[in-house]
């Protein structure tokens, strides 16, 4: 990245006889070489294309410098490197590199949006139109919403026999007087509560809420609209709907019992269910005082709740002591016990689960949390950013690491392995040279990306 601080000299401690000195004058070179991997990843499933199409732009097309497409680009790849703040892009505009990977036409002569620009994207109200000022390129919600969908459907060359929809919703503390900003007692802070919907490592949804509601709030619809996006392509697909505590309702289950989707949610101990596994209980203390290691046993009962539920469905107990005493575990099922005994119920379908929180944490890597605007609205832009820079590691992930050492990297991983490179930029009439940095400790690796890459086709 360029600097103009070229008479500065900064003095440090000698090596040896030797003095050290150092000055930002080495001209085009940016540290972020590995980005170029990301531009491959976009040549081939074009989710910055078709998340640029998502806006209407009312501009004035004589008078604009920074199309839609360069913009959203810009900002989503300055996340996927690591770039948080719209404040990083007053220094980031003058990246020649970056200016590669948006596509500027003339990387060496044209420089991208500063941060005034961009925050005047994020800002535009869903009622702008061309009578409009400043902001004037409007988002269409709705269609990233199903974007999300269909890249999910066409990573796939066919449909799969059986989807698992993952549901968790998080905290995302707030600092500020943000609309829809309010104290939430459990996570003990003010914050929103997005919801997330996940099919393995593919983001379904991203849905930036309010924090006065329940977690499961607003989840039905975003499952209505999914599925129903999922089986227009694939029509006999099995899907399962996974989440803990906080999802079990019943207007979740009853919608899943009329739609023919299946369920399994964790269910919030009481009395009454500890009572039915009174005995397991007891005979996995015994078990654990033999032995001196946790001991568990499982048990099927019909339940049904005396008041909120409209029938009677199974459940699934875990009867577990450990060395910390009693640790009773409960989930509510439509899954038929042909289809899944007791226990590889619990074990292996309910507790697998747990992969969410990692691709959660993914989300924060990417600045997921970074919701500082006023408005609602524009913070869930900038959630929809975070999103599309997700999907965009995700699918380097996908088609360029699998099978290396980083397979299972998170993005945070990838980003310092991959994607952060040095690199001297030298742009001719013809050509854009780009040297990485002969020290790079993972040629190897990013040889293996490279090829990977390669071998996938063209498509935008």
């Amino acid at each position: 990245m360029t600097a103009e601080c070229t008479q500065f000299v900064l003095g440090f401690h000698p090596l040896k006889r030797r003095e050290i000195r150092a000055q930002f004058d080495g001209g085009a070179i940016s540290s972020d070489g590995g980005g170029l991997l990301l531009r491959e990843v976009e040549k081939r499933i074009g989710i910055l294309h078709q998340f640029a199409a998502c806006f209407t732009d009312y501009r004035n097309a004589d008078l604009i410098e920074h199309t839609v497409k360069e913009l959203v680009a810009q900002r989503v790849y300055g996340l996927a490197l690591g770039y948080e703040d719209l404040n990083d892009h007053e220094e980031l505009r003058n990246d020649p590199l970056l200016a590669v990977l948006v596509e500027k036409s003339d990387p060496s002569q044209e420089i991208l949006a500063g941060k005034s620009t961009l925050n005047r994207l994020e800002l535009t109200r869903e009622t702008a139109s061309r009578r409009e000022r400043y902001k004037k390129i409007v988002l269409d919600h709705a269609a990233v919403d199903r974007l999300l969908v269909q890249v999910f459907l066409e990573a796939h060359q066919g449909a799969p026999q059986e989807i698992i929809l993952d549901l968790d919703a998080t905290d995302d503390p707030l600092h500020g007087k943000q609309e829809g900003r309010f104290f939430h007692g459990y996570y003990g802070h003010y914050c929103y509560l997005p919801l997330y919907i996940f099919c393995g490592e593919f983001l379904l949804c991203a849905r930036l809420r309010s924090s006065n509601i329940a977690a499961s709030a607003g989840s039905v619809e975003e499952l209505k609209r999914i599925v129903a996006q999922i089986r227009s392509e694939w029509s006999g697909v099995r899907i399962v709907v996974r989440g803990d505590s906080g999802f079990c309702r019943e207007e979740l289950m009853a919608w899943c019992e009329a739609e023919g989707v299946d369920y399994l949610l964790g269910l919030a101990k009481n009395e009454r269910l500890k009572a039915e596994i009174g005995k397991e209980m007891g005979e996995a203390k015994a078990q654990y005082q033999e032995t001196g290691r946790a001991a568990r046993l499982f048990k099927e009962l019909l339940y049904q709740t005396r008041k909120s539920w409209s029938r009677a469905r199974r459940v699934v107990a875990k009867a577990e002591h450990l060395e910390k005493g009693e640790n009773p575990r409960f989930v509510v099922t439509s899954v038929s016990r042909e289809a899944r005994p007791a226990q590889a119920l619990y074990e292996e379908l309910y507790c697998g689960r747990g992969d969410m929180e990692n691709r959660i944490k993914e989300q924060l890597m990417l600045f997921s949390d970074r919701t500082s605007t006023h408005y609602l609205r524009s913070n869930q832009l900038r959630l929809y950013f975070s999103s599309i820079a997700y999907v965009l590691l995700q699918m380097l992930r996908r088609m360029g690491l699998a099978g290396t050492e980083l397979a299972q990297a998170q993005c945070s991983t990838i980003r310092l392995k991959v994607l952060k490179i040095a690199a001297l930029i030298r742009i001719s009439v013809r050509k854009v040279w780009v040297s990485l940095a002969g020290g790079y400790p993972y040629v190897t690796l990013f040889r293996q990306v490279y090829e990977k890459l390669c071998a996938v086709p063209i498509k935008y």
